[in-house]
């Protein structure tokens, strides 16, 4: 539903009686926008802890008979609390949008996801290891300092290629590479937050490893960041 927001909701259900919360449509670069509002919130000391959430339930809007997103866009949710740190633990954020691609990835009818797939492919397989190099300058790392790379899970092919590029640029050949899409498929602002989890649970990223963020999707909205993982 538009109104009521779904952060309200969630904060009852989780007991979260005096937060302030809001939603936050970045599509699949959301769960990167959050955490940047939420960064910035806690170092700006307006908010001490923030629960930050990216959940999707899109097969309720994929078209079943169309085959560029019914068999790619899953269901899913993930979150993280951003709170406060003796040591940096969340690089600044490299973002934006490329607005003249919007008509990309859309809802036309209101009702259905559509989106021009090898159109979004070149664009992202172009443009975003640019923008993941930007994040790792922002924070004052090299692209050898990353231990695990975690973009958006849009298709096994984008990620092969955003980690090639930056390979190219200098990023280990050990770097740890995200492939939810494999068992998750593609769950939009959930898809990091939950490949994150995956990787963890499965012992193939540890606390203290230097990860990098990135997510884009409809607007055409792009963010980044590196972080420790908890």
């Amino acid at each position: 539903m538009p109104i009521p927001n779904a952060t309200a909701q969630v904060a009852e259900l989780v007991g979260v009686k005096a937060g302030g919360g809001f939603d936050l449509n970045a599509a699949c670069a959301g769960f990167c926008y959050g955490l940047a509002a939420a960064s910035d919130m806690v170092r700006a000391g307006s908010a001490r802890r923030v629960l930050v959430i990216g959940s999707e339930k899109l097969t309720d809007v994929v078209d079943p008979v169309d085959r560029s997103t019914a068999i790619i866009f899953a269901d899913g949710a993930g979150a993280a609390v951003v709170g406060p740190s003796d040591e940096p633990g969340i690089g600044p954020v490299a973002w934006g949008t490329a607005g003249d691609l919007v008509d990309t990835i859309t809802m036309p009818n209101g009702r259905h996801i559509y989106q021009e797939g090898q159109s979004v492919f070149r664009w992202a397989t172009t443009k975003i290891a640019p923008i993941a190099l930007q994040a790792i300058e922002l924070a004052g790392l090299q692209p050898s300092d990353i231990d695990v790379l975690i973009p958006h899970q849009a298709n096994l092919r984008i990620v092969e290629a955003i980690a090639k590029r930056l390979r190219k640029s200098g990023a280990r050949e050990d770097m740890v590479v995200a492939d939810d899409i494999v068992t998750s498929g593609n769950t939009s602002s959930a898809s990091i937050p939950m490949a994150m989890d995956h990787m963890r649970a499965a012992g193939r990223v540890h606390s203290g490893d230097v990860a990098l963020l990135i997510g884009f999707g409809a607007g055409l909205s792009y963010a980044g960041q590196v972080v420790l993982c908890p």
